[in-house]
């Protein structure tokens, strides 16, 4: 057993509103230099849709993630031969037209332009070359677009649907979307590190926090095709890869990413995990349908003394122990199994989960109120989002994983209407939460952890103790002027 501390996350879909706060949040600290205009290390997708980039998800086009071949594990993208043939030219990249070109508005012409009955205004202009541009798209682009032909129909994840079921979903009555908030996910198996040919990309042993030397990175961008979720970025100006880098300047200090501080939904819920880092490789080789439980087989129980006592010998604290026994991650994943990875065939073992969205699902019109349908659990068929959309989405098609957290949601949403409201007797939602499999005790944990959380129920942060890792390479004063913002010196290109 070998057992390593990890910072883990959980978004909440059911509680995003799409206020983009998270978005612009880490706009303002981390991407309002030059070179960094279209980088959305936090953005916010409507889903059905493309996303951001556009089709990101689609790996027969990017060859993002792992893929396990004759019995063995291989990186998606190519191999050592691969990598030196590609080196100057990568077939796999994302363009600049599937981010956005990042624009500005040339502000002189309100202010310059000759008398007219006309109203002037100010005409965009690219800020990669200065020129004028038609804007024809942007991070947001697909906003509320749900029901769009060009882009939620593109949707990669439909495509496990037919034909009935994909016209069904988009007739106006049925017409569903919802959020889907991504940063990077801190992989425990990242695409991107393998994919280095300079080994710029590592992960911090203390956190488990995935970042780019920017001294080392030679600018080949193979970390971009590496990574399936599309979280690394190239800085143009620089030549250097860029991605989030998890506000660790802010975690190192106690406090929790920008992203997470500032969300309005409340959605994020931050935590220490401890795994099982001799496990990452049969875990990242399992079974599709096996890769959920996988994933919830390598993180360990925190009050467990023989995970404890390995830890220890790592050199993991006891505040570090102690978070990670606090983690509400630990409790959405394991204790109520609440929350699964976003596309685990990816197989770099993400460490950002997502709460699935439970939407209107258990009510109907009856006269002029809305009334509970006479079953709790409504089949597959009568979702107004489709269990096969999401399970592509959350659990690599996996629709028993879905339908079980559906069942204790919904458990959750009648035992309070039971204790509040009144109008569902005991044994009714006593047979309700029979069949989700959650005692009541869980249920009120769930709801107050859901929908009452504090800022120490959502976030379990430890002191890492930076210093200490550090002093075991080199003095600490070298390091005095390292705040996390920007460089201590200019950066140079590698050739």
């Amino acid at each position: 057993m070998n057992i390593r501390a990890q910072m883990s996350m959980v978004f909440h879909l059911d509680k995003c509103i799409g206020c983009h706060t998270c978005s612009i949040s880490c706009k303002n600290i981390w991407t309002d230099r030059m070179g960094t205009e279209y980088m959305w290390w936090n953005n916010v997708e409507t889903k059905p849709g493309t996303g951001y980039p556009t089709l990101w998800e689609d790996q027969d086009r990017y060859r993002g993630g792992w893929e396990v071949s004759n019995g063995k594990l291989r990186l998606k993208l190519q191999g050592k031969i691969g990598t030196f043939l590609n080196i100057f030219f990568n077939p796999y990249l994302p363009t600049i037209d599937d981010y956005y070109e990042p624009w500005t508005y040339r502000y002189e012409d309100l202010f310059n332009s000759p008398d007219s009955d006309d109203q002037p205004s100010a005409r965009p202009i690219s800020m990669i070359t200065g020129k004028p541009i038609e804007i024809e798209a942007g991070p947001n682009w697909d906003d509320d677009l749900g029901g769009s032909p060009f882009y939620a129909e593109k949707d990669i994840n439909l495509n496990v649907l037919t034909e009935s079921e994909k016209h069904q979903l988009f007739q106006l009555e049925r017409l569903v979307f919802f959020y889907l908030p991504r940063i990077c996910n801190h992989c425990l198996n990242p695409g991107c590190v393998a994919a280095c040919p300079a080994r710029a990309i590592y992960k911090r042993g203390e956190d488990g926090i995935v970042l780019v030397n920017q001294e080392k990175c030679r600018g080949w961008r193979m970390c971009i095709s590496g990574c399936p979720y599309k979280k690394v970025y190239y800085n143009w100006t620089t030549g250097k890869a860029e991605k989030c880098i998890l506000c660790y300047p802010r975690l190192e200090a106690g406090q929790a990413p920008a992203c997470f501080h500032s969300c309005v939904g409340r959605i994020r819920y931050s935590g220490v995990i401890l795994y099982d880092a001799d496990m990452i490789e049969r875990v990242a080789s399992a079974e599709p349908t096996q890769l959920v439980t996988a994933i919830r087989d390598i993180i360990k129980d925190p009050f467990d003394e023989s995970v404890i006592a390995s830890a220890r010998k790592n050199g993991i604290t006891d505040q570090v122990i102690k978070s990670a026994q606090e983690s509400p991650v630990y409790r959405f994943l394991k204790v109520y199994k609440l929350a699964l990875p976003l596309h685990p065939e990816f197989r770099t073992i993400p460490m950002l989960f997502y709460v699935p969205p439970l939407l209107p699902v258990i009510s109907s019109l009856r006269g002029n109120s809305f009334e509970l349908r006479d079953e709790f659990f409504p089949t597959a068929e009568s979702l107004r989002i489709p269990i096969k959309y999401l399970s592509a989405l959350l659990s690599a098609g996996n629709e028993k994983e879905v339908i079980e957290i559906y069942k204790k949601l919904i458990a959750v949403r009648i035992y309070k209407r039971s204790s509040s409201v009144g109008d569902i007797s005991r044994m009714e939602m006593k047979k309700v939460m029979d069949e989700a499999g959650i005692s009541t005790d869980e249920a009120e944990e769930i709801y107050k952890l859901t929908s009452l959380p504090t800022y120490a129920d959502r976030f379990s942060i430890p002191s890492f103790m930076r210093e200490r890792v550090i002093e075991t390479l080199e003095q600490t004063d070298v390091r005095k002027t390292e705040t996390g913002f920007g460089f201590i010196k200019k950066p140079k290109r590698g050739w």
